[in-house]
């Protein structure tokens, strides 16, 4: 019996699907399957019914999960014990950022350079995606790291550190007419919208909202980061909902930003998971992007964040 059968068949569990699990271990689907009947030889039963489209465990199988889990947590354990003692860091760290959060005022680039130049031999991942499914993915253990936009608090089986919360404005066109300082969330709803796209934390608040208030709101447009809501805005293509700038910054964009009644917050956290043991490199690379964040300003404002103690890492 090797680690990595333990390992796949974990993972074919966790997916119920040879094709999913031979893609999320990089692997090709007759090599897994045919680890999978080896292992399943070896111990003398199977732990897998294949007879439906959908792959189940058998009532061996459902036995000897959570030991196979609890194996490859104890090597996991073993091998960061032994890197820990040493000094040694290896292995790979995998980030995920919302997008458009690696802008001026965070150089992610510079700390990832930074990290790499310190330990050149850490394999480095950095990836761009919606706040829903960074949080999936760390869930699942395939990210290490992950800069989130969140409405609420997450499930205590991940770590946050808060870096910066901003209240949520609505942009129009600087020349608009019609509009005061101030618009309500029902206002809000009677034009057509820009936003960010679903799975965001931003568009959560925005959908919460509008479903506390029995309201549906209109979103015209769809983009992946702030600036680009700013430019539609700008164009008055709709009503952008953003995270607030300051006015001096919104005219040189070509908006001006109104307050939202009633009003809505939205938070950005660095996330770790809390139910796996770091890795060192982990640990380190977390350490760094720590430090960076804590200078990081919201554009054109300092940081004024208020910082919660956050869970160990």
């Amino acid at each position: 019996m090797e680690l990595r059968q333990l390992r796949y068949f974990v993972t074919v569990a966790e997916e119920a699907n040879f094709t999913r699990a031979a893609a999320r271990l990089h692997l090709a689907q007759p090599g897994l399957s045919a680890q999978i009947r080896r292992l399943e030889r070896e111990l003398g039963q199977p732990l897998l019914d294949r007879t439906s489209r959908s792959v189940t465990l058998t009532p061996v199988g459902e036995a000897v999960l959570p030991i196979a889990r609890a194996a490859l947590e104890h090597v996991e354990r073993i091998t960061h014990t032994v890197d820990e003692f040493t000094g040694l860091l290896r292995g790979h760290v995998r980030v995920g950022l919302i997008s458009g959060a690696a802008g001026e005022e965070i150089d992610i680039a510079q700390v990832l350079s930074d990290f790499h130049r310190d330990h050149p031999q850490i394999g480095i991942s950095l990836t761009e995606d919606t706040s829903d499914a960074m949080y999936g993915a760390l869930r699942r253990g395939e990210l290490d790291i992950g800069l989130l936009s969140i409405s609420e608090d997450l499930d205590p089986s991940i770590g946050t550190e808060l870096i910066y919360e901003s209240t949520i404005v609505a942009a129009v066109p600087v020349a608009a007419e019609g509009y005061g300082d101030r618009i309500t969330l029902t206002e809000l709803c009677e034009h057509p919208l820009i936003c960010l796209p679903t799975g965001t934390g931003l568009r959560a608040l925005l959908e919460n909202a509008c479903a506390a208030a029995s309201l549906t709101p209109d979103v015209a447009f769809e983009a992946a980061a702030p600036p680009l809501l700013i430019r539609l805005a700008a164009h008055d293509l709709g009503i952008a909902v953003i995270p607030r700038i300051p006015a001096d910054e919104a005219t040189r964009l070509g908006i001006r930003t109104l307050e939202i009644d009633p009003a809505m917050c939205g938070r950005l956290v660095l996330a770790w998971s809390t139910e796996r043991p770091l890795s060192p490199a982990t640990k380190v690379l977390l350490g760094q992007l720590r430090i960076a964040l804590a200078t990081w300003k919201t554009p054109g404002q300092a940081n004024t964040a208020r910082r919660p103690r956050s869970r160990t890492a």
